[in-house]
Parts: structure tokens; sequence; C-alpha cells
């Protein structure tokens, strides 16, 4: 089930071109810049790494990573991607995150990264994706879609239209990579996700550093109180885990539990 994706809206009412958004203006049928997106040619499939509670020594969520059928790693793949056929890649991974998802009999929540430079409108964009989950039978509840710092925000309000759209359809959200990128705490400020990921950055050797605990307390803190879930991601060490972990962030993802991998879902190794 790893044919060939083609990138393509669902017929119906959407907009032509960033432009057009902002003037307001729609075309019958295929949006324009769906039509002008061409195609996402290469095969791809996803590999899924497990995101664990600590805690409880459960497994909370899986994230979906993006693999070329023939091998080729995710750096391969997104090498691949620009402006022409960004819109096609991102409408093909949703798809097969949640077609490889059910393949691999996931147990816990989906977690899909998502270009916002690849959605035109919130809604319209959706509809592959709700398509996708109604046929493989996967809730929306259950899903959660990870915003990236590393991808450069050119409209923050169009960002937030994004967020609030996807809540507003029963989705999770995550900002992925906090401490890094070009949201950071503007983003924050005016919208507060389901879930925070704290750059590998900060949880790189947290554990002999003193000002990276720091920091991650405070943050941790301050999500506490704003309803907001921390994750430590790039879990590689014992030391990092048990730093995190005292620091009151549970939820963790890294190599230290699974890596990435393809197939039925991997069981988690937990150091204690």
């Amino acid at each position: 089930m790893c044919a060939k994706l083609i990138g393509a809206c669902d017929g119906g009412i959407s907009v032509a071109s960033r432009g057009d958004r902002e003037q307001g203006t729609y075309v019958q049928g295929r949006c324009g810049a769906c039509r002008e997106a061409g195609s996402f040619e290469a095969a791809i499939t996803m590999a899924f790494q497990p995101i664990v509670d600590v805690s409880s020594q459960t497994v909370f969520a899986h994230e979906a990573l993006v693999r070329g059928t023939d091998g080729a790693s995710a750096r391969d793949v997104l090498s691949a991607i620009d402006a022409g056929n960004r819109y096609a890649f991102d409408q093909a991974c949703r798809v097969r995150a949640l077609e490889c998802a059910v393949d691999s009999h996931l147990p816990a929540l989906l977690s899909i990264n998502f270009m916002p430079n690849a959605v035109y409108n919130p809604e319209h964009c959706l509809r592959a994706t709700l398509a996708a989950a109604e046929r493989v039978g996967w809730p929306l509840a259950h899903i959660i879609f990870e915003v990236t710092e590393h991808e450069e925000i050119t409209d923050p309000d169009h960002l937030l239209s994004i967020l609030r759209s996807y809540r507003a359809r029963g989705f999770l959200t995550a900002i992925d990579d906090f401490g890094a990128g070009y949201a950071g705490m503007n983003l924050l400020a005016d919208f507060q996700p389901d879930l925070l990921k704290l750059d590998i950055g900060l949880v790189r050797d947290i554990d002999r550093d003193t000002v990276r605990q720091r920091i991650v307390s405070h943050l941790a803190r301050l999500c506490v109180d704003l309803g907001i879930r921390v994750i430590g991601e790039g879990v590689e060490t014992v030391g990092e885990y048990k730093a995190l972990r005292d620091l009151g962030v549970v939820l963790q993802q890294g190599f230290l539990f699974a890596r990435p991998s393809t197939g039925p879902a991997t069981v988690p190794l937990f150091p204690e």
C-alpha cells in the first residue's frame, strides 16, 4: 500500500493562492494552489517512534517519520521537497501516516508533522486527512498535528488560523522543537497547544548543565499553568531521562527508549 501519491484537493471550493486567500477569493472546483502544486512522485512510507510516559512506563503516542519505500532516509526524501511539490508532499504524508498506523496496529495516539507553508486554507487542506481517517477508522481525537519551528513562518496569523481550525475539528495540537527556530514564546503567547516538545538542544546533556535545567524547570512550570503537557525529545542517555523526569517532564521520546521503525509497533525499553 505504498504506491505513488499524487497531491490533489478533493474538489469543492477552495482558495486559489495566498493572495486570493487574503482577498477572500475562491475558485469553484479544485483550488488554484492545488492545481499548481504538481505531484509528489516518490513512493513513501512511515517509520514510527514512540513517545512514552516514563511515570507509568506506557506508550503515549507514536510520531510518524517519513521514509522512502526504497530505503531512503527522511533527509533524502526531504531533499526532494520544494515550493512546487510541498503541498503534495504534506498531503501525502498525512494519508500515509494514517494508513501505516493502521497497518502497524499502533496502540496509542498518532502524531503527524505538518508544514504550515503548505497549507493554503485550513479547512480545505484537511479534506484528504479527514477522508483518510474515516476510511481507515482512525478517530480524529487520536491525531496530534505537530508544527515544527524549523520551517520559517512567513505568515503568523495564517499559522494561528491553522492551529485553531485543527483544534476546532477535534485534533490535538503540538509545537515541535520549542526553543529553536522562528516562533518560540510569541507563538505560545498567541496559542496554547495541547503539547509542547522541547527542542533537542535543551535536552542534550541536561543532566550536566544547570542552566538548561533551570530553563526547562521554568518552562515546565509555565506549561502546567497553561494546561500544556511537555515532551522531552531526543533523549539518548539515562542521565537525560532522569533529569527530565525529576523536572516533571514525564513524556519523553528518543533512542534511549526506541528507534524509529517500520512494521509492527516497537515495544519501548525503559531504563528502570
